[in-house]
């Protein structure tokens, strides 16, 4: 019997909202691929891909497209997953168990992809679409290619639209945590190599649409297991001198500059006592009769001594902000998440500053609206499974933010979900008028508790502890840059969907942006209760779209 030895290749166009696992065939949906885009955001599909030669191959990728130089190739990754959910889940997940999940984006190497023996793997094409490129229709051609020959290919169009998104509005703040690049690096804190790597990781955060940064004035108190401390990345020098503290600022100001240099708008300092109940101080080291020691910590209670130094520090600290024309853009942390049980200590705290921060917005994620009716919290910022009871009792100008505790029929991007899941966010956010959005994982690069470090290409789940994804957007590339993931990419997706709803409510009414939203819909959208489905998003996206172009083109204003 002779053996059949010719090789099948298959190629699929997939949007940027499947997900594709090696063992599962990808299923194409043509609803899903009428892409169109305005100026000035980033438009993502997906090429996937199989072959089933005995080993492994690898074959050049072309694109042939008049878009070609605003196109970027990258290949979807694999990477491990120990824990996939938490101990409940909803009906909303794509897989619950461990494995290797698609999630880390990679440049191509020469600019060659890897076919894999009977396994599905996918390529991520970017468009970054620019006032450079004329409105209308345009092909993007991808192909697999042997010897010059192409082994399979596939024909994407997308549609760009004569008008661009405009400037974001929503506050976005995802922690940036700068003993992790320096662990991680194993560079030393505030090197020139560390400020370099700062700068790289800085500038693919806000291309991404985050505008406020974590600025570590003190060693971060957050997720640190008490008696426990991270890296010490402090951007204020203290001195005792005398039983006086001295402080120097030009650390700070060198972040405060370079967050201005890569068009970063808002400040976010960094919390002034520890986590879950501000019971104590957080770490700060000074320099005494020419000696470094920690002078507050685990070991100091939040009000007695400490309450002095803040009273020395932040007066001095304030000058410097107003002086650096950035006090009306800055906003303070007291405690991370305090809970009902810390409800004295966190009075407390927040008494013994007195009215050394009138003047500044002071925020902290807060999951109980029982807490926020004590009036401590001057901006609450509750979990998206708990802000409908913040909206219900009348509050406007809300924040909200999601975490490994937000899993249950809620918006998040563990690596498990459907990315679908992800990108509603955007929708949700218009609804609501929420003007802020935060995240604790950047790049938090360490174990739960920060007990350990970890390397993220190996521990997505920061040690068995949340689901994989959550404690980073970003993997921390050779080369000092970030490498991006596909949670980074459709969660800016997310924010353009925003920024675009907002564009077409400015050309005619808040009434009918809604009715576009909800109009198919059996029942409202909330944060709980949304369209599963990536053809929802996507149709709704063109239709947007198609809306701004015609009211723009006729020059019609409606409210």
């Amino acid at each position: 019997m002779k053996k059949n030895t010719e090789i099948h290749y298959e190629m699929k166009l997939l949007s940027s909202l499947a997900k594709v696992f090696p063992d599962e065939t990808p299923v194409y949906r043509p609803e899903c691929l009428l892409l169109s885009a305005l100026w000035g955001e980033t438009v993502s599909f997906q090429a996937a891909y199989t072959g089933d030669f005995f080993m492994r191959e690898r074959l050049d990728v072309k694109i042939t497209s008049p878009l070609e130089k605003w196109i970027r190739v990258r290949s979807v990754e694999l990477d491990p997953v120990g824990r996939a959910t938490n101990g409940i889940v909803d009906d909303n997940y794509l897989r619950t168990t461990s494995g290797l999940y698609p999630d880390l984006l990679r440049d191509l190497k020469d600019k060659k992809a890897i076919v894999c023996s009977n396994q599905w793997r996918s390529l991520w094409i970017v468009v970054e679409v620019t006032e450079e490129i004329a409105p209308g229709e345009y092909a993007i051609e991808v192909s697999l290619q042997k010897e010059g020959h192409a082994v399979c290919s596939c024909v994407m169009k997308i549609t760009i639209t004569g008008a661009s998104l405009p400037q974001q509005k929503i506050i976005h703040t995802e922690w940036m945590h700068a003993d992790c690049l320096a662990d991680y690096y194993q560079v030393d804190v505030f090197s020139e190599e560390h400020w370099e790597i700062l700068e790289n990781y800085f500038r693919q955060y806000v291309k991404r649409g985050c505008n406020m940064m974590l600025t570590p004035l003190f060693t971060s108190p957050l997720d640190t297991a008490i008696g426990l401390e991270r890296t010490t990345t402090q951007l204020i020098d203290v001195e005792v001198k005398d039983g006086e503290y001295l402080f120097g600022f030009d650390k700070l100001k060198r972040w405060v500059d370079l967050c201005k240099k890569c068009r970063i708008k808002y400040f976010e300092m960094s919390h002034l006592f520890s986590q879950w109940g501000a019971k104590y101080a957080p770490k700060v080291v000074a320099m005494r009769d020419g000696k470094e020691e920690k002078i507050f910590g685990w070991h100091t209670p939040a009000v007695g001594e400490y309450t002095r130094f803040l009273q020395c520090f932040l007066p001095q600290l304030i000058e410097k902000l107003r002086e650096w024309e950035i006090a009306d853009v800055t906003y303070f942390h007291i405690s991370d998440e305090p809970r009902e049980e810390d409800l004295n200590t966190y009075r407390a705290a927040r008494e013994s500053l007195g009215n050394l921060l009138d003047g500044f917005q002071t925020f902290d994620a807060l999951s109980s609206y029982e807490f926020y009716r004590h009036g401590l919290v001057e901006k609450p910022i509750p979990g998206n499974n708990e802000i409908e009871e913040f909206l219900e009792h009348g509050l406007t100008d809300m924040w909200t933010y999601y975490c490994t505790g937000q899993y249950y029929e809620v918006s998040n991007r563990f690596m498990s979900m459907p990315s679908a899941r992800n990108r509603i966010y955007g929708v949700q956010l218009y609804k609501y008028d929420i003007v802020g959005i935060l995240h604790w994982g950047y790049n938090f690069y360490n174990s739960q508790f920060s007990i350990e470090h970890i390397n993220p290409y190996e521990v997505t789940d920061a040690g068995n502890s949340f689901p994989a994804g959550d404690p980073f957007l970003v993997y921390p590339g050779a080369d000092g840059h970030p490498e991006e993931s596909i949670r980074m990419m459709v969660h800016d997706e997310a924010m353009a969907d925003l920024r675009a709803l907002e564009l077409l409510e400015s050309l005619t009414s808040k009434a009918h942006v809604m009715e576009l939203i909800e109009g198919e819909l059996f029942e409202p959208l909330t944060f709980c209760t949304y369209p599963k489905s990536e053809m929802y998003l996507i149709t709704l996206r063109n239709r947007i779209n198609r809306e701004i172009g015609r009211y723009q083109s006729e020059g019609c204003v409606r409210k």
